[in-house]
């Protein structure tokens, strides 16, 4: 069982010269409005200058799991994962195929324990269904970066990286709030289309929506609530414009089941609103820079934390710091701001959209 286990683990050793990017530099990048200045690929972190973090320390070996890449923003964690690990001479990385079978990333999380990785990412399918096994790894001395859904327990993990739920919601709602104020509108009609109603990240995007919303004295009109699939966003979205003749704004939750929002949209010939998408996808930035759409914003959700997440596994295995911090350790916990892309400023996000 563990060779077969074994056989969809890529075991790749990256030796591209010294040019690599610290930990500080990335986790900057990442929860900083000012994105990266340096062009890359739509899928991948980009780069930047370092400090002292950036120099090669002793080799170690990061084991890295993730879901299956059955949408765009779970690829680009994948991706950002082995690119951030092919600009360091000192790791060597192993990627485990992505699953969305519990048993299954349980067994290829054990398997890079029993081969005594140096650390772990782990972005789990289900966060309290791999707790056991994350802690199993602590208590074998194997420092594990959680990254986005959390552990049950923090005995499960060294550090935790995620996206900001809740300012996802209040970017999205202060966005549409003030455009909304500055045209004067009263008793504005505001849809939202959720994401899974069951997951807390859907929960806290919708709560902190709402909250933005009321401090403009708005609040949240027809909402309906998708799965993250381009078809559940066609179908929830034809239901919720057919029961509401006019609308003057709408949030989306997510630019992968976006790309149905916006095909139901135009097929009922609806452009009386603006809308506001969320994760930053490549393709929701082009209809932003098109100037053609009734996508005129949308507010990230930055894949790049596995890269950063690598960051963080590779200076906790090496008994590292971060540079541009105080403190000895690397931090426990990172959230990562969510920014406002608009027509103003696309241009300078396009390089860190995903594909759909």
């Amino acid at each position: 069982m563990a060779d077969l286990i074994r056989s969809g683990i890529d075991r790749r050793r990256f030796m591209f010269g010294t040019a690599a990017v610290g930990a500080a530099a990335v986790v900057t990048g990442c929860t900083s409005n000012t994105p990266q200045a340096e062009e890359t690929t739509e899928e991948t972190s980009s780069a930047a200058p370092a400090g002292q973090n950036s120099a090669p320390g002793k080799p170690v070996t990061i084991g890295f799991s993730a879901p299956a890449a059955d949408h765009g923003w779970i690829a680009a964690i994948t991706n950002n994962a082995r690119s951030q690990a092919e600009k360091f001479e000192d790791v060597d990385l192993q990627v485990t195929e992505g699953t969305n079978d519990l048993a299954l990333q349980i067994s290829q999380v054990q398997t890079l324990i029993n081969d005594k990785v140096d650390a772990l990412v782990i972005l789990p399918h289900d966060g309290n269904a791999l707790t056991e096994t994350a802690r199993a790894a602590m208590d074998a001395g194997i420092p594990v970066i959680n990254v986005d859904r959390v552990f049950a327990s923090e005995f499960a993990y060294r550090s935790f990286i995620a996206g900001d739920n809740y300012g996802m919601g209040i970017a999205a709602g202060t966005y549409i709030g003030q455009r909304l104020k500055d045209d004067g509108a009263s008793n504005p009609v505001i849809a939202e289309i959720a994401g899974i109603d069951s997951l807390p990240l859907t929960k806290a995007r919708s709560q902190g929506f709402s909250d933005a919303l009321k401090t403009f004295g708005f609040s949240v009109g027809p909402r309906q609530a998708a799965e993250f699939t381009v078809e559940s966003g066609d179908e929830v979205t034809r239901n919720l414009l057919e029961g509401t003749p006019q609308i003057d704004a709408m949030w989306n939750h997510d630019d992968d089941q976006g790309i149905g929002v916006l095909a139901a949209i135009r097929d009922l010939g609806r452009d009386e609103f603006f809308m506001v998408g969320g994760a930053g996808s490549l393709n929701a930035m082009q209809e932003i820079k098109s100037g053609n759409s009734v996508l005129q914003a949308t507010v990230t959700y930055p894949p790049t934390m596995s890269g950063s997440g690598i960051n963080l596994a590779r200076l906790v295995a090496q008994g590292r710091g971060m540079t541009d911090l105080v403190e000895l350790e690397v931090p426990k916990s990172i959230i990562v701001a969510s920014a406002t892309v608009t027509a103003d400023n696309v241009d300078q996000y396009m390089p860190l959209g995903f594909k759909s």
